[in-house]
């Protein structure tokens, strides 16, 4: 811990397992796994946009699968594998869903982008069915208010295709 970081009054020790790496922290046991990912651990991938767990853009992976971060409090996950958006792939080395997304043009202003892949490689594990529209029903709780969900069904099932 940073020994000029300000103290948390009431703040308890956890253990959060971000991307493969421990991070030992002191939390505040009101803090969400959000905030705690965005403020503390400073991966801003995970994006805040109502939160209240209406729009998904905070979707990340707990234990491999997918969990509004802005509504589960950070300490509930103590010991637990958490995945980002950070960890699933790299610049060099994109997630098949990222280059889908890419290819697909799976975006337009980007906010939501990262809880859309996060949930559609959730998805990849879940037993949707084969068309659009399960796609869809199964994607339902993350919301582009750009209107890219033909684009973002596109680079699913392209990637549901070649798994």
């Amino acid at each position: 811990m940073n020994r000029d970081a300000p103290k948390i009054h009431g703040a308890v020790p956890a253990t959060l397992r971000i991307n493969g790496k421990e991070h030992s922290l002191q939390i505040d046991p009101r803090a969400t796994l959000l905030d705690c990912i965005r403020e503390t651990v400073a991966f801003t991938g995970t994006k805040k946009g109502c939160d209240h767990g209406q729009c998904g853009a905070c979707t990340v992976h707990v234990n491999g699968r997918r969990v509004n971060s802005c509504l589960s409090l950070a300490l509930m996950h103590d010991g637990e594998e958490i995945t980002t958006i950070e960890g699933l792939g790299t610049p060099d080395a994109l997630h098949p869903m990222q280059a889908a997304f890419l290819a697909h043009d799976g975006y337009q202003c980007g906010y939501c982008t990262s809880g859309q892949i996060m949930s559609a490689v959730a998805l990849l594990k879940e037993p949707c069915g084969p068309a659009d529209a399960d796609v869809k029903e199964f994607m339902s709780g993350n919301i582009c208010r750009c209107g890219a969900y033909q684009n973002i069904v596109a680079a699913i099932q392209q990637v549901r295709k070649q798994a």
